[in-house]
């Protein structure tokens, strides 16, 4: 019997660097077990260039990835979601559409590798550094027993996951 294939969604505020990142490496990592997903609160509509080259600089496939609402994951027709993670503290404080099908979310914030100031190789390093910290919070996810946690405990394993190194104050204080 084959395992399902689980949806997941990757929210940030303007969709343009962590998110993009979270989508790119479990797209690659997950391959035949997740569908991948990004979106945002409010889309900057083009990705952030450092993200593309730190995915692919790790040898991760761009081709598709971009920048959009998440107003394309809350209608009637759109894939039903098994997990939503917010990978920006603020996409976690707002206020989320309804997803369709009562998903599994949890918070894994880390600090926003666009906001950094200063030369290109510092700009690089932080987007190297958010590369790292979600491909170990991916790797955690791939590792989930799924077939063998119920609803509340597959819950609170990710919310877990959420608090690794790296994790933002609130991700490492939930739950939310």
């Amino acid at each position: 019997m084959s395992e399902p294939v689980y949806n997941v969604l990757f929210l940030c505020t303007g969709n343009t660097a962590r998110s993009i990142l979270a989508e790119g490496i479990l797209r690659k990592d997950g391959a035949g077990r997740f569908n991948v997903f990004s979106a945002g609160s409010q889309p900057k509509g083009v990705v952030n260039p450092y993200a593309l080259q730190t995915l692919a600089a790790f040898g991760y496939p761009t081709e598709g990835l971009r920048s959009k609402s998440w107003d394309e994951f809350a209608t009637p027709d759109a894939p039903k979601m098994d997990f939503v993670f917010t990978v920006c503290d603020n996409a976690a404080g707002e206020a989320c559409p309804f997803w369709p099908g009562q998903p599994v979310t949890a918070h894994w914030g880390i600090e926003d590798p666009a906001a950094v100031e200063g030369s290109d190789i510092e700009k690089q390093r932080a987007f190297n550094l958010a590369f790292r910290y979600l491909k170990n919070r991916i790797s955690l996810l791939l590792a989930v027993p799924f077939a063998r946690l119920d609803k509340m405990a597959l819950q609170k394993h990710l919310r877990e996951i959420g608090g690794a190194e790296g994790a933002t104050l609130a991700a490492a204080g939930e739950p939310r």
